[in-house]
């Protein structure tokens, strides 16, 4: 027997200027054996896919209007045995990333200097070199400005609730090495 969706609009989190990560977790191990979750986002929620993914979640995402976004995050019993651990986590594409040329520590800072400090190590890096920055928590809109840039990142929350991210240098080489 199918079990409905959990429904969780994250909208009004977000439009207040709230980190709806933790509440999105929350819900996530709320659910039954075989549940769904559907999620209402202003934004696609891209991060989200990796680490729910991780967890044996396949996401289903459209656009609802507005620039909101419905996603439901089905359960694959298979992807779930077989997860590996978010810090063990290696790139989509297979390929080893050098070490991080240096690795800042934000998670004191207050909005939104967290992210200007990141972008700023991160643009003083050459094509391909990684920087990894320790955030208070899940930098989602720090990723979709990655991605506008070319760069590519990867990263997992840490036990303390704050999130390292490593990010690599895009460049001439569309951010490929």
């Amino acid at each position: 027997m199918t079990q409905p969706h959990r429904d969780l609009d994250v909208r009004p989190i977000l439009k207040a200027g709230g980190e709806p990560f933790s509440v999105i977790m929350e819900a996530v191990a709320a659910l039954a054996p075989g549940q769904s979750l559907r999620l209402l986002a202003s934004f696609k929620p891209l991060p989200l896919f990796q680490v729910l993914g991780a967890r044996g979640f396949q996401p289903a995402a459209r656009e609802i209007g507005g620039g909101d976004w419905e996603v439901i995050f089905t359960p694959i019993a298979a992807a779930a045995e077989a997860a590996p651990a978010p810090a063990a986590a290696k790139p989509a594409t297979g390929d080893d990333w050098p070490e991080p040329v240096a690795e800042d520590d934000c998670r004191e800072l207050d909005p939104p200097e967290p992210m200007v400090r990141t972008l700023e190590a991160v643009e003083r890096l050459a094509p391909g070199q990684t920087v990894a920055a320790l955030l208070p928590r899940e930098p989602v809109f720090l990723f979709e400005e990655l991605e506008a840039r070319g760069h590519r990142w990867r990263g997992a929350p840490l036990e303390d609730g704050g999130y390292r991210v490593v990010i690599r240098a895009g460049g001439g080489q569309g951010g490929a090495s």
